[in-house]
């Protein structure tokens, strides 16, 4: 069995820490003020970091996983850092068990993670359900660019002292879709290393096709920027951020 708590470190590890602050500098500009303690829900937050990050800055954060082992990881870490963060796991495409918030956000190309436009409708009706009147909902997405011209032939592999970690990616058959091939090689107990791999498919759309699935949910404003500036998208930008108003 793995321990998570080494998966975690690895996890964390191929990430930019950076990202982490600058998801959050983005938010802070366009998300109502946290004065007030504002009820904010992250989808898909994994190890529960980004979590703690909008906690620091005021917010009243309820965090949301599909993955129990990624939501023990990071109820540890609130733990460890004695915050009030209420962590759930479910599904993003059915929210309908969870009270109202202020403001939603969706990060880390999470959404990018679903299997069509159908589950991407899904979702932003969801959000659009449970977010107050003037809520705001931010998510950011691979751009066309990054999965057509930047990803495909990626490769990056890591050595540490207990793990291995070996990062591939491929382009789909899908249109704008990616697949990487995540080898780990991890030091157990007894000194032997354990080897586990997984697949992680991932799509992205063009802007409209984002644009239209929100105003089908019920968003009226929706402004989109790119690469966690206040910028529009050019050609080559990497990473979009919308940004709705319900």
């Amino acid at each position: 069995m793995i321990n998570y708590e080494m998966f975690a470190r690895i996890y964390d590890s191929v990430m930019d820490d950076s990202l982490y602050q600058k998801w959050t500098d983005f938010s802070l500009r366009h998300l109502p003020s946290a004065k007030d303690k504002k009820k904010l829900l992250e989808l898909a937050c994994g190890t529960g970091l980004q979590s703690i990050y909008f906690v620091e800055a005021g917010f009243d954060v309820t965090g949301l996983d599909l993955s129990a082992e990624m939501l023990d990881i990071a109820k540890k870490r609130r733990d460890s850092k004695n915050l009030d963060i209420t962590f759930i796991k479910g599904d993003m495409r059915d929210l309908s068990q969870l009270p109202k918030f202020n403001m939603v956000t969706c990060y880390s190309d999470s959404i990018c993670y679903l299997q069509d436009e159908v589950d991407v409708g899904d979702v932003f009706k969801e959000v659009y359900n449970i977010l107050e009147h003037d809520g705001v909902f931010i998510f950011d997405v691979h751009s066309t660019f990054q999965t057509d011209q930047v990803f495909p032939g990626y490769s990056y592999h890591e050595n540490a002292e207990d793990f291995a970690f070996l990062w591939d990616t491929y382009a789909d058959e899908a249109p704008h879709s990616v697949v990487h091939e995540l080898t780990f090689f991890v030091k157990d107990k007894t000194g032997d290393f354990k080897r586990f791999d997984e697949i992680h498919e991932e799509r992205t759309y063009e802007i409209l096709t984002y644009d239209i699935l929100l105003e089908q949910a019920g968003f009226k404003n929706v402004e989109v920027y790119a690469d966690f500036e206040d910028k529009k998208p050019e050609e080559t930008s990497k990473r979009w951020f919308f940004v709705a108003r319900k």
